[in-house]
C-alpha cells in the first residue's frame, strides 16, 4: 500500500515542467468557446449591425429613386374670370362679314377655379447629392464604428481565451490535488484500523485511535473540498462554452513552456492591444467630427429631375401629359445665431476628454502589465521553494518509513513525515497552475495568440 502511495505521487511530480508541451484538449476547449459562447455571439450580431450602418452610409451617394402620384378632386375656392367674349366677340362678328360666313362662332366669358379638379400628377423622382460634406463625414464615421466594433469583439475573445485557460487550469489541480489525497486515503484508513486492532490486544492507546479518526476525517473533508472544487471549474468551463453545466470536461495534464516564458517576461509592446487600438479609434472618429463642425460653411448642392405625367381626367398623351423636370438645389448657411461655434467648442472638449482617457487607458495597460511580470516572479519563485520543499520531504518520509520499518521511528512519526510529502505535493501542485493561470494573464495583455 506504501509502494502504490509513492508511486502515484513520484507519477504526479514527474512529468509537470517539460518543454514544448501540446495543449490539444485547452485548445479544443478554446476553439468550442469561440464558436459557442453566448456573449461572444450578441458581440458578433453588434459588429453585423454596425457593417449594416455603414453599408447603409455609403448607400446616401447613390442616386435616390423614388415614385410618387397625386390626386385632387375640387369644387368651389378661388377662381378667375377670363373675359374671352368681351374680348374676341366683335372682332370675329367683323370678320364673319367681311368673309360672309359664320367661321368665327361666338365666345362666352370663362371663369376658371385655382383648384384643379379631377387632376392626376403621377412621376418618378432621382435625387442625388452632389456636395455634402455630412455625407462623407458620416460615411467615415461608420467605417471607424465598425473597426471599434471589431476592436470590442476581439477585447472579449482574449478575455474569453485568458477566462477559459484559468477555468481548466483550476479544474486540473483540482484532480491532481483529488489524486494526491486519495492515495493518502488508504494509508489513514489502514493506520486507523491498525491503532484499532492494537487498542482491542491491549496494546494500544485511545489517543493513539483518536489521532487517527482525526486524520481519517481531515483527508475526508480535504476530498470534499476538492471534489467540489473540481465540480465548480467543470461547471465554469461548460458555461464558457455554453455546453450543460453536468458534461463531463477531459483532463489533460499541462505544463509551463519555461523558454517560452522567459522570452515574454521580455516583451513590453502594447501597440497590438485592442483596448489600446479601440481607444485611438475612438480618438479618430472625434477628431472626423471636429473637422465636419469646422466645414459647416461648406455649401451642399443637390439635384433632382422628375419624369411624370400630369392632366385632367386621367387622360395620358406623351405630347401633353408627359414632361421632365430637372432642378438643382443650393443651401448656404448664412447666420445661425453663434451654433456652429459652440458647436466646434464642444467638439474640441470632446477631442480633449478621449485624448486624456487614451492616456489613462494606456498607464493603466502598462501597470497591469508590469504587475502581472511581477507576479509570475513570484510564482517562479514561489514554484522553486515547493520543488525543494518537496524532495526534501520525499527524503525525510524515506528516512523515516526506513526507520519506521527497523522500529526506530513511531507511526506516528511516520504520518507526520506523510502528511509534510502529502502538503508538499499539493503546494507544488498549486504553484505550478498558479504559474499557469498568470502565464494566461500575461499573454492576453501581450495579445499573444497561444490556440
Amino acid at each position: 500500500m506504501k509502494l502504490k502511495f509513492f508511486t502515484i505521487l513520484l507519477g504526479f511530480t514527474g512529468g509537470l515542467f517539460v518543454p514544448g508541451f501540446s495543449q490539444s484538449k485547452l485548445d479544443l476547449y478554446i476553439q468550442d468557446g469561440l464558436e459557442n459562447n453566448l456573449v461572444l455571439k450578441e458581440k458578433s450580431i453588434s459588429l453585423d449591425k454596425s457593417l449594416l450602418a455603414l453599408k447603409d452610409a455609403r448607400s446616401y451617394f447613390l442616386p435616390a429613386v423614388e415614385f410618387g402620384a397625386t390626386y385632387n378632386l375640387a369644387q368651389g375656392g378661388r377662381s378667375i374670370d377670363v373675359p374671352l367674349g368681351d374680348l374676341l366677340n366683335g372682332v370675329y362678328s367683323t370678320l364673319n362679314m367681311l368673309t360672309q360666313s359664320n367661321a368665327f362662332p361666338q365666345l362666352e366669358n370663362q371663369s376658371t377655379q385655382f383648384l384643379p379638379n379631377n387632376f392626376y400628377d403621377a412621376r418618378f423622382r432621382v435625387t442625388m447629392p452632389l456636395i455634402n460634406t455630412d455625407l462623407n463625414a458620416q460615411k467615415d464615421i461608420r467605417a471607424k464604428q465598425v473597426q471599434m466594433t471589431e476592436y470590442n469583439l476581439k477585447i472579449y475573445e482574449a478575455k474569453l481565451i485568458e477566462d477559459i485557460k484559468i477555468a481548466y487550469y483550476n479544474y486540473c489541480t483540482a484532480e491532481k490535488a483529488l489524486e494526491v489525497i486519495e492515495s493518502s486515503k488508504d494509508l489513514v484508513e489502514q493506520n486507523l484500523h491498525d491503532n484499532e486492532s492494537l487498542l482491542k490486544n491491549g496494546k494500544g492507546l485511545p489517543a493513539s485511535v483518536l489521532r487517527a479518526e482525526s486524520e481519517v476525517e481531515n483527508i475526508n473533508a480535504l476530498l470534499i473540498e476538492a471534489e467540489n472544487r473540481k465540480k465548480n471549474a467543470s461547471y465554469y468551463i461548460n458555461f464558457l462554452l455554453n455546453r450543460p453545466l453536468d458534461e463531463a470536461v477531459t483532463y489533460e495534464e499541462q505544463s509551463v513552456d519555461l523558454a517560452q516564458l522567459a522570452t515574454l517576461l521580455t516583451e513590453d509592446n502594447l501597440d497590438s492591444r485592442p483596448e489600446i487600438l479601440q481607444i485611438q479609434t475612438a480618438n479618430a472618429i472625434q477628431e472626423r467630427l471636429l473637422q465636419n463642425n469646422k466645414n459647416y460653411w461648406v455649401p451642399k448642392l443637390n439635384t433632382f429631375v422628375d419624369l411624370g405625367s400630369q392632366a385632367f381626367d386621367f387622360e395620358f398623351n406623351t405630347q401633353s401629359s408627359a414632361y421632365v423636370f430637372f432642378g438643382l438645389n443650393l443651401n448656404i448657411p448664412v447666420f445661425q445665431g453663434g451654433r456652429n461655434k459652440t458647436q466646434i467648442q464642444r467638439g474640441q472638449l470632446d477631442l480633449n476628454k478621449i485624448q486624456i482617457q487614451e492616456e489613462l487607458v494606456t498607464d493603466q495597460i502598462q501597470l497591469e502589465l508590469n504587475l502581472t511580470k511581477n507576479e509570475i516572479r513570484s510564482n517562479q519563485a514561489a514554484l522553486r521553494s515547493s520543488e525543494k520543499k518537496l524532495e526534501s520531504s520525499k527524503a525525510y518520509l524515506r528516512l523515516v518509513d526506513r526507520g519506521f520499518k527497523e522500529g526506530a521511528n513511531s507511526l506516528i512519526e511516520f504520518i507526520d513525515a506523510r502528511n509534510q510529502y502529502t502538503q508538499a505535493a499539493l503546494q507544488q501542485t498549486i504553484q505550478s497552475y498558479d504559474l499557469l493561470k498568470s502565464l494566461a494573464t500575461l499573454e492576453r495583455q501581450l495579445s499573444i495568440e497561444t490556440y
